[in-house]
């Protein structure tokens, strides 16, 4: 289930391709330190970063940014959302894949000055309204930024959460009854009686998140406040299709309010484990992904309701699925018979099939018809091996957090599959 590898650029012109950002960059060059007024919570190796990149956004005619960036940095909270609007304004002036690195590292500076003055608001008022704003800077500025910064992005996420640490609880009575309905979500459909066949169970039990992540409550403490990218609607293909930035306890309570499919939410194909880094302590990178010498490519997570889809697509690297929690349901066809699955013809969803297997339209697409396939349901504690361009569809039966391992092998078999 290695989801979309271009199909995430589709019909996105600019920035909102927000599950694409942590491709490598090349950081602006070192210079000189910054002056005073940009060594606000600090270090020195910070400020020549930052002294570098202003110089390097004035070359570029940013002189208003790096006016209200130096304001910023002396503690002028209006000046630091001001710099972070035009950096976002930057970041959407155009195709994102044209948006220059520098643009991308001001808006993770803006982001950074926003979270730093927010915190120190907070910490006057005593105000919990100001740790979320601080949080949500942070985390969008690792989400939209540059990876200049992203090292300080990161340690000011570590003292915010390191401050939260023994914070009070919620109401005994609501935690009980969420509790209750997150049980009853991940037990959902254990008596599937159309089982083709079940993968050997148990392989990645000795996950820390087999068990952790089972505990809502433990899910809010470490990731409540943060916010990630979603997607919403029935799948990536239809025109209703769209993303949102949500903190993840309005994700998590999302999934108890919707049952209409246009309005289904899904965190898909994000790297979450890369901005919470928490979450990455729970799991374990199987050793299938370095087999033939093979190196890691990309770690995903997939975390949704019931009824989630992905439609029949596939992805060029070798995969394995891992079902954390929750249920699904799996098809897969050889690469052999790409032509029978009828490709899209556009350039951004050349691996995505026009045939929807929940309602196949035999006149549309005659040759889909009988096509031989195999399927599974994948439960919990279970590993899928997924073939590089093998197409498959994957259908949520419950509530189901996965983890996906793209790598890539160092020798390709000769064999076709």
């Amino acid at each position: 289930m290695a989801i979309f590898s271009a199909t995430r650029d589709r019909n996105i012109s600019a920035a909102p391709a927000l599950l694409r950002f942590f491709s490598p960059r090349t950081p602006a060059a070192s210079a000189h330190a910054a002056p005073p007024s940009l060594m606000a919570a600090a270090d020195e190796g910070e400020a020549e970063r930052v002294s570098a990149l202003l110089r390097e956004i004035t070359g570029e005619g940013g002189f208003a940014f790096v006016a209200s960036a130096e304001k910023a940095g002396v503690g002028d909270l209006r000046a630091a959302e001001a710099a972070r609007e035009m950096a976002w304004e930057q970041l959407h002036s155009g195709p994102w894949s044209e948006v220059g690195t520098a643009w991308r590292d001001a808006y993770a500076l803006a982001c950074l000055h926003v979270a730093r003055l927010r915190t120190r608001t907070r910490g006057a008022s005593g105000g919990d309204g100001d740790r979320s704003a601080a949080l949500r800077a942070l985390d969008m500025g690792l989400i939209m930024g540059g990876n200049l910064l992203r090292a300080d992005l990161e340690a000011a996420l570590a003292r915010i959460s390191a401050e939260a640490c023994g914070g009070s609880e919620g109401g005994a009575g609501v935690v009980d009854e969420e509790d209750q309905r997150w049980t009853e979500a991940l037990d959902r459909n254990r008596d599937i009686a159309d089982v083709r066949s079940l993968l050997p169970s148990g392989a990645i039990d000795h996950w820390p998140a087999r068990t952790k992540w089972k505990d809502i409550k433990y899910l809010k403490k470490i990731a409540g406040d943060r916010t990630v990218p979603v997607e919403v609607g029935k799948n990536y293909v239809c025109s209703e299709w769209k993303q949102e930035l949500v903190t993840f306890s309005q994700f998590l309570d999302r999934m108890w309010s919707t049952v209409c499919p246009s309005k289904l939410t899904y965190l898909a194909q994000h790297p979450l484990f890369e901005q919470i880094k928490e979450l990455s302590e729970d799991i374990i990178v199987p050793e299938y992904c370095y087999a033939g010498g093979g190196e890691l490519q990309s770690l995903n997570a997939w975390f949704g309701p019931q009824g989630t889809v992905t439609p029949l697509h596939h992805d060029p690297h070798h995969n394995i699925l891992a079902q954390v929690l929750g249920r699904k349901y799996i098809r897969l066809y050889p690469a052999f018979i790409s032509e029978d699955l009828y490709p899209h013809t556009q350039t951004m969803l050349c691996n995505a099939s026009q045939v929807d297997l929940d309602n196949i339209d035999l006149k549309e697409f005659p040759r889909a018809e009988n096509l031989e396939f195999m399927d599974c349901i994948l439960e919990e504690g279970d590993l899928l091996y997924i073939p590089p361009k093998w197409w498959h569809y994957v259908r949520s039966l419950s509530t189901s957090f996965s983890v996906s391992f793209w790598w890539r092998a160092a020798v390709q078999p000769s064999g076709g599959s």
